[in-house]
């Protein structure tokens, strides 16, 4: 399974279109065998699920994300968990061990993006 964090370094981003990078986790057997960071290519509305889904990611993780977003990875059945915070490393071991669930907060207004997460 792939897991993408969106990040600001290795902590959780509490905005998943404005994050710096994006922690990739491959796991296997419900233990992460490699990481790697990318950097965000880009915030364009509808732009960053496809990015991602199209890298085969299983799962996001975000502190905050738009709904439109959310919709896009709905439709590619990727597993959507907001509300995130903290170390994205840990984050995804959390997730692995079935104890990260999602607060299904969606922020509502761009020009607030620094507020998301803070709902």
């Amino acid at each position: 399974m792939k897991i993408a964090v969106a990040c600001m370094g290795e902590m959780v981003a509490q905005h998943f279109g404005h994050c710096e990078n994006f922690c990739l986790f491959e796991t296997e057997d419900g233990r992460i065998s490699e990481v790697k960071s990318i950097a965000n290519p880009g915030h364009k509305p509808g732009f960053l699920p496809n990015f991602l889904g199209d890298m085969d990611v299983n799962v996001i993780i975000s502190g905050g994300m738009g709904g439109g977003a959310v919709e896009i990875f709905n439709e590619r059945k990727i597993e959507v968990i907001i509300g995130a915070t903290g170390d994205a490393h840990k984050a995804v071991e959390t997730y692995l061990k079935g104890e990260l669930i999602s607060t299904g907060s969606i922020c509502h207004e761009h020009e607030h993006a620094h507020e998301c997460g803070g709902h």
